[in-house]
This record gives structure tokens, C-alpha cells and sequence, in this order.
């Protein structure tokens, strides 16, 4: 078993302390820290669980098996807060995982890479599709602070009906993002042969013989079903930790949320760069705020609204600008196809910036 497999499987006893400690009332800081850390290793089961179903049922299906449970920490707390009305908390969340994986985790990817290897490279192809689908999801984002800022007496259900035509529409281009990576042009994004060795080529062989493919649905679907009540007493401590603490619902929900949520993918993402293989470093932090902003986002729209809790894309302007600012920056580093350790510098030093800028904003 792998360090980092021992590391996760010992995280799990934070998931009975969660429980523990809110079922003793102990003090909010203290529920908040002991669920946000039970968080992680079930967000690592449900992502290997997932990626051990999708070897076995094959790539279409696989595919979108990853992209329905690739970001399903971050679906399930956020439908989780959003029905405890914690809409703003939810739209920051969003923020903070698009900006923490585009500026964080590609950044501490780059870095640790870059100082093992002198330059690395990856598919420029597909760096520079996901780098324009992340434009079109900044320009939806724009758009209702553009009508809002432009109209005088706007109505809400103006803003809530425009957010759910653009939620369809970015659910829609998503599946055409789906179909153009898994059916029309998968060649583009198969890995090339450089980025395995031969160990692993022959692990991949063997690999589908040796999943227990029942054991892996019971994991997911028991780790997704302890995930709603973990997340369940986050959001309930959450409130009252953010008082305590003197931090801003739009701080704890920028900042500190995704890193429980997201923890998983930054390690993973490192991991891969350490290892010389940029591709999948780059698919991991890219592919995961595309996944948030064209998937995510929208279906928390939709179902904010069915539950009765309107949730639209009219977000902060700070929190916009953040997003604008990680797009634009990992954008102008990422479409050449090829990064160094400066490059991984200038996103960690742009992330501890726009971080300090929500620690310090009213």
C-alpha cells in the first residue's frame, strides 16, 4: 500500500470523531475542523472507487461516470448548505474551487515538477480547448453583473431566469465537451506512450482483472451516502465557527471550504508533476474547475430552484474578478504546452494574494 493510501485510511477515524464531537456539542471550530477533515478521505474513496468502476466499464461510460462523481464532495456539500439557505456561502464555494484548483493546485503541480525537472510539457492542444471553454464559462459568469450593473429596477427573477437558460446551456456545451473527448476527437487526449512506464503499462493490463467491480459500487455508494451527513454537520458548525473565528462567510467559503473539498486533487495533481507527467497534472486542476463551472454551478442552479432555494449567477464582483484574474493567468502559461517552476511560482503568489484580498474584504 502507498504512503499516501496509509495516510488516507487513517484519515478515516475523523469520520466517527465528526459525529462524536457534534453529538458532545463541543465547540464550533472544533465540529468544523473534525467534519472538514473527515471530508478528505471520502473524498479520496469516492474518486478511487470511481476511477476503478470507470476501468472496468470502459471509456464512454467511464467518462461520464468521472465527470458525474469527479467534483461530488463539492456537489454534496453545496446542495447540502444550499438547503440550509446558505446561498452566498454556496456561490463562494464555487469561486474558491474553480480559483483554488486553476491558481493552488496547477501552481504547487508546476512547481514541485519544475524543481525536479527543468521544463515539462504537456498535450498544447487540449490545454488550449480547456483554456477557451474557461472563457466561455468566465463570460457567463460576466454577464448577469453586466445586465445588473446596466438596468435600473432589476427584478430577482430576472437575474434567476437568465441564470437558469445560461445553466442549460452550460450543461449542454459540457456534453458536447464530453462527446468531442470521448467519441470525435479522443485521440487528442490519450495518453502519450512517454507518460507511462513499464510497470504501469503492464499494471494497466492486469488492471481490469483484478477490480471487484460490486466492492467498488458499495464503496462509492456508502462513502457518497456518509458524505451527505458529514457534510451535513460542516455546514450546521458553520455559522457559528465563522463567528467564532472572525472570519467572513465569504473568506471561510472562498479560502476554506475548497481546501477540505479539494485537498484530494491538489495532492493528486502534485503528485503527477513530481512524476514527469504534466498531462494528467494539467487534466486533474483544469479539468476540475471546468467541471465546477459547467456542471456543478449549473445544476446547483436548477436545483436551488427546485428545492425552493433560487440560487443564480450573479455573483460578487470581487469573487468575478478572482475568477477572471485565475483564468487570464493560467491561460497565458498554459496554452504553449510547456511550464517551469516561475510559472508554478506566479500561480501559488497569485492565489496568496487573492487569498489575503477575501481574508482583508468587509
Amino acid at each position: 500500500m502507498k504512503t499516501k493510501d496509509k495516510i488516507i485510511l487513517r484519515m478515516l477515524v475523523f469520520v466517527p470523531i465528526c459525529f462524536l464531537v457534534e453529538w458532545l456539542q463541543l465547540h464550533p471550530v472544533i465540529v468544523f475542523i473534525a467534519s472538514g477533515l473527515a471530508i478528505i478521505p471520502l473524498a479520496a474513496w469516492i474518486a478511487n472507487s470511481t476511477e476503478e468502476i470507470a476501468s472496468v466499464v470502459g471509456p464512454s461510460l467511464g467518462g461520464l461516470l468521472n465527470a458525474t462523481f469527479g467534483n461530488a464532495t463539492e456537489m454534496i456539500i453545496s446542495i447540502v448548505a444550499l438547503h440550509a439557505g446558505l446561498v452566498d456561502v454556496v456561490k463562494a464555494s464555487i469561486t474558491g474551487t474553480i480559483v483554488a484548483n486553476l491558481l493552488l493546485a496547477l501552481g504547487a503541480a508546476i512547481t514541485l515538477g519544475g524543481l525536479r525537472f527543468k521544463e515539462q510539457d504537456f498535450q498544447p492542444t487540449v490545454a488550449r480547448i480547456n483554456a477557451s471553454s474557461l472563457n466561455l464559462a468566465l463570460v457567463v459568469l460576466l454577464t448577469p453583473t453586466a445586465i445588473d450593473f446596466t438596468s435600473k429596477g432589476l427584478q430577482a427573477s430576472t437575474i434567476n431566469n437568465f441564470s437558469a437558460v445560461a445553466s442549460v446551456l452550460l450543461l449542454l456545451f459540457y456534453i458536447l465537451m464530453l462527446l468531442f473527448s470521448m467519441k470525435t476527437h479522443k485521440d487528442i487526449y490519450e495518453l502519450r506512450a512517454t507518460e507511462l512506464d513499464e510497470e504501469e503499462k503492464a499494471g494497466i493490463k492486469s488492471h481490469e482483472h483484478k477490480v471487484a467491480l460490486g466492492r467498488q459500487i458499495t464503496i462509492l455508494l456508502t462513502c457518497t451516502i456518509v458524505l451527505v451527513f458529514v457534510s451535513d454537520v460542516l455546514v450546521a458548525s458553520l455559522e457559528k465557527a465563522i463567528t467564532t473565528l472572525g472570519f467572513t462567510s465569504l473568506f471561510t467559503g472562498v479560502i476554506l471550504i475548497p481546501l477540505f473539498g479539494g485537498a484530494v486533487e491538489y495532492i493528486t495533481a502534485a503528485t503527477f508533476a513530481v512524476k514527469n507527467k504534466m498531462d494528467l497534472a494539467v487534466a486533474v486542476a483544469m479539468g476540475s474547475s471546468l467541471q465546477i463551472a459547467m456542471f456543478v454551478a449549473p445544476i446547483l442552479v436548477l436545483v436551488g430552484q427546485l428545492m425552493g432555494k433560487p440560487m443564480n449567477l450573479d455573483f460578487n464582483p470581487f469573487e468575478v474578478l478572482a475568477i477572471a484574474i485565475a483564468v487570464i493567468i493560467t491561460n497565458s502559461i498554459s496554452t504553449d504546452g510547456r511550464s517551469n517552476w516561475l510559472e508554478g511560482a506566479l500561480l501559488l503568489i497569485t492565489y496568496s494574494v487573492l487569498g489575503a484580498a477575501f481574508y482583508f474584504h468587509p
